[in-house]
């Protein structure tokens, strides 16, 4: 059984750990700085308190999962404190910004793995993935066995070193990206003032959208905050792949707009932030 460090455990990172303790493994936090609502989650999944500095020494592996605009700042923290470890990065970054959270904490001395998970926080079997890449990525796979969350290698075609992130951001290009297009769709139909409308015709012809949209809207309310650097994590993968950025650069935006809604609508019942998020938009 291994000694595992976590940075930092929010809703995804705390069930990945819980899925680490559940595995028999000791999985340690640092909570100075965080929140109660953080500390609920690690005292909850049987995650271990202590500082930065143990959580390195102790650690012979040490997962991000963290939002995407802090990875690179995570892991100059975590080679700044010497660890000689694997890393596993499993945040939703391009594979260029991959690419420096490696060369930070492997000029470091730590091994690299490259991770990517999609689906909700792992605390039922089947339902959630964790791609990985790297040399020792079978080590980290290893880790898992017996646990909710299923661990699987990413093959990347010539060697992709970072085909993890790959895979997360094509996957998140979908995902997030057309609840992105749907919230503007109809931010467009009521600025217009044809949403009833709209609505018609979506019962007619798309009948899952109307509840699709609230959704989108309570997710976007909730969660844009974390969504607008993915959105641009996405944005930049498509232009380094030489397709155009732009969609995704507006997602960034609509997820921008929704977070800075009065009335976030986090934990109350589908399409509750609606007209909120509707009128953050327009």
């Amino acid at each position: 059984m291994a000694t595992v460090g976590l940075l930092h455990p929010g809703e995804m990172g705390a069930a990945v750990g819980g899925c680490l303790v559940t595995a028999g493994h000791t999985v340690l936090w640092d909570p100075a700085g965080r929140s109660r609502a953080t500390t609920g989650r690690a005292l909850a999944t049987e995650l271990t308190g202590t500082s930065l500095d143990s959580v390195v020494s102790r650690s012979s592996v040490i997962f991000s999962v963290c939002p995407p605009h802090a990875a690179l700042d995570v892991a100059r923290h975590v080679a700044a404190a010497g660890f000689g470890g694997v890393y596993v990065d499993a945040n939703a970054i391009s594979v260029a910004t991959a690419a420096r959270v490696a060369s930070a904490v492997t000029a470091a001395g730590a091994a690299y793995v490259d991770g990517g998970i999609i689906g909700p926080p792992p605390e039922n079997t089947g339902r959630t993935r964790l791609y990985l890449c790297g040399e020792r990525a079978a080590e980290v796979r290893a880790l898992f066995a017996r646990s909710a969350l299923d661990a699987r290698i990413a093959e990347g075609a010539h060697g992709q070193p970072y085909a993890a992130s790959a895979v997360k951001m094509a996957y998140a290009a979908w995902t997030k990206g057309t609840g992105a297009l749907l919230l503007a769709c109809r931010a467009l139909a009521r600025a217009e003032g044809v949403e009833r409308t709209l609505l018609e015709e979506w019962g007619l012809s798309q009948p899952a959208l109307r509840a699709q949209s609230e959704r989108s809207a309570d997710a976007a309310a909730a969660k844009g905050w974390r969504w607008v650097a993915e959105m641009e994590e996405i944005a930049a993968s498509m232009a380094a792949a030489g397709l155009p950025p732009e969609f995704h650069q507006a997602a960034a935006e609509i997820f921008d707009r929704a977070a800075h809604a009065d009335e976030p609508s986090a934990g109350v019942a589908s399409g509750a932030g609606l007209d909120t998020v509707m009128s953050a938009l327009i």
